[in-house]
C-alpha cells in the first residue's frame, strides 16, 4: 500500500541525509531509521564495504541500533524507513525484529522482497505481519541511487581507458614520466574506444565549463606536444573559457606507433576529427602552432559550423616549406639521438636557459619513442594547403589571425609573408592579419600578453 503522510516524507528525509553519507563513504546510497513514538532509536547507512560485512545494509544497521536503544530485539511499535526497497535478508530481520511498519521510497525491480520480486510480507502463515507502505518520496530516493551509479561508471570507464592495455605495436611513456612539471598540473582525459585510434590511448587536456562562450582547440606542432600551451590554459580558464589540447597520437602522453608508417596527414586530421564531434567541441577557435595550424585548419575546413576562427602561430601555408625548416623536420626525423629541446632552442622558438625547455623533450628521450617525428616530414608534404575559402571568410569577419615570431630562424620573414600572401592573396586586403611578434607566444614572457591578444581579439565571436 501506499500512503500520503507528511510524517513518512520527514522520516524519509532523514533517512535520505543518511543515504548521502553512505554514498559520500562509496557505499550504494541507502539509509534507514527507525522511529518509535516520534523518536529516532535507530538509524544506519549502507556499510557492507567499510565493515567487510555482507550483512551490514542500512537496515540492519538501524535494526541493531534500535535493539541496543530499547534493550530489546523486539521493536512492537516501531517503524521502520529505508530510502530502497529492502532485500529478502533485510525484510527477513524486519519480521524478527516485529516492526509494525515498513516505509520504503524507490522500487528495487532487481532484489526487492516487499513486492517487487518477492513479497515477504504477504505470506499469512507467518505469526506477524508487518505493514508496508511503498513510494514515500520514491523519485528523490531514486534520484540519488542513478546519480551515484552514473558517476561509478563513468569513473570506471575512466580508469578502464587509464589502464586500457598497450597494443603490441606501441610505446607508452610512463605516466611518472610527466609528474611535477612546471606551470602544467592538468590531468589528460583518456581515449581509446573512438574507432579511428584503433586501440591507441589518446591523451586530453580538456578544461573549463562544456558550454563556454568559447572553446580554444590548442594543437602542437612537430616535435612538440601540449606542454607548447602550459601559459595558456590558466588565463583562459580564469576567463571562462574552454581548453581542449589533445596530444596527438604519436606524442606526448599519447600512445605512439612503433612504426613511422602508421603516420598520416589523413589519420590524424581523421582523430581530431573525431575528436571535435566526440567532445562535441562548438564556437573552437583554434590555436595551432607550427604543423598543428594546418592539420586544424584541414578539420575546419571540414566542419566550418563547429569552428569561430583560428590563430596560426608559426605556421607555413603549403608543402613548400623553406630551406631551414625542412631541414629541421629532417634532422628530427633521421636523426636518433637529435637533440627535441635544443632544436627547439636553435629554432628560436623556445629560449635557451629555461627551465621549461626540458618537458619539450621527455617523450622523445628514447630513440624507439621518435617514430612520429621520423613520419613527419611525409605527414607534413601530405597535409592540404590552407584553405583559401575558410580563411577569406574569416578574414573578411576578422576572424583570423597569423603570427610569425621574430626569432623565428625556420622561416624567414619575408619569405613567410610572401608564401602567406600567394597562398591567401584575401590577406592583401587584411594586412593587420599578418603579424610578426617579438618572441614566442608559447614562452612565459610573451604568453600573458598572447593570450590578451587574443582572447581581445576573438571576443566579438564569443557566443552569450
Amino acid at each position: 500500500m501506499s500512503v500520503a503522510s507528511p510524517d513518512h516524507d520527514h522520516w524519509m528525509r532523514h533517512a535520505l541525509r543518511l543515504a548521502q553519507q553512505a554514498a559520500g563513504a562509496g557505499e550504494v546510497p541507502v539509509g534507514a531509521v527507525v522511529v518509535k513514538d516520534g523518536q529516532v532509536v535507530g538509524q544506519g547507512a549502507n556499510a557492507p564495504l567499510a565493515s567487510q560485512d555482507p550483512t551490514a545494509h542500512a537496515e540492519v544497521v538501524a535494526l541493531r541500533a534500535a535493539a541496543r536503544q530499547l534493550g530489546n530485539y523486539r521493536l512492537d511499535g516501531c517503524t521502520l524507513y529505508v530510502t530502497l526497497e529492502p532485500c529478502t535478508m533485510c525484510s527477513g530481520a524486519m519480521l524478527h525484529a516485529r516492526l509494525d511498519t515498513v516505509v520504503y521510497g524507490a522500487a528495487e525491480p532487481k532484489t526487492g522482497a516487499a513486492g517487487s520480486v518477492l513479497d515477504v510480507f504477504s505470506y499469512p502463515q507467518i505469526n506477524h505481519q508487518t505493514q508496508v507502505v511503498r513510494g514515500v518520496l520514491a523519485e528523490e530516493c531514486a534520484a540519488i541511487l542513478a546519480q551515484f551509479f552514473q558517476q561509478r561508471r563513468a569513473a570506471n570507464k575512466t580508469l578502464a581507458l587509464a589502464n586500457h592495455p598497450l597494443k603490441d605495436t606501441a610505446l607508452r611513456n610512463p605516466d611518472s614520466a610527466f609528474c611535477d612539471l612546471p606551470s602544467w598540473p592538468y590531468q589528460p582525459q583518456w581515449h581509446s574506444g573512438w574507432p579511428v585510434l584503433a586501440g591507441l590511448r589518446m591523451a586530453v587536456v580538456d578544461e573549463g565549463p562544456r558550454h563556454a562562450p568559447i572553446t580554444w582547440l590548442c594543437l602542437h606542432g612537430a616535435a612538440s606536444w601540449g606542454y607548447a600551451f602550459c601559459h595558456w590554459l590558466s588565463p583562459l580558464q580564469q576567463a571562462g573559457h574552454r581548453v581542449v589540447v589533445p596530444d596527438l597520437p604519436g606524442f606526448g602522453r599519447s600512445d605512439q606507433p612503433k612504426r613511422d608508417k602508421a603516420h598520416s596527414a589523413q589519420w590524424h586530421i581523421q582523430v581530431l576529427q573525431t575528436l571535435v564531434q566526440h567532445l562535441d567541441l562548438n564556437n573552437v577557435v583554434l590555436i595551432g602552432e607550427g604543423d598543428g595550424a594546418r592539420l586544424g585548419l584541414a578539420v575546419a575546413q571540414a566542419m566550418p559550423e563547429r569552428f569561430a576562427g583560428g590563430w596560426l602561430m608559426d605556421a607555413w601555408p603549403d608543402a613548400n616549406l623553406p630551406k631551414p625548416l625542412a631541414q629541421w623536420l629532417h634532422a628530427a626525423a633521421s636523426k636518433p639521438r637529435w637533440d627535441v629541446a635544443q632544436g627547439f632552442n636553435q629554432a628560436g622558438l623556445w629560449p635557451v636557459g629555461k627551465a621549461e625547455k626540458a618537458p619539450i623533450a621527455i617523450p622523445f628521450e628514447n630513440a624507439g619513442h621518435r617514430a612520429a617525428l621520423k613520419a613527419w616530414p611525409s605527414v607534413q608534404a601530405q597535409l592540404p594547403p590552407v584553405a583559401q575559402t575558410l580563411l577569406g571568410d574569416w578574414l573578411q569577419q576578422g576572424r583570423c589571425l597569423i603570427t610569425r615570431s621574430a626569432s623565428n630562424t625556420l622561416m624567414p620573414a619575408a619569405a613567410w609573408y610572401s608564401a602567406w600572401l600567394a597562398a591567401v592573396p584575401a590577406l592583401a586586403q587584411h594586412p593587420q592579419a599578418l603579424q610578426q611578434t617579438p618572441m614566442p607566444p608559447l614562452v612565459p614572457e610573451q604568453a600573458a600578453a598572447s593570450v590578451r591578444q587574443a582572447m581581445e581579439y576573438f571576443a566579438p565571436f564569443a557566443k552569450v
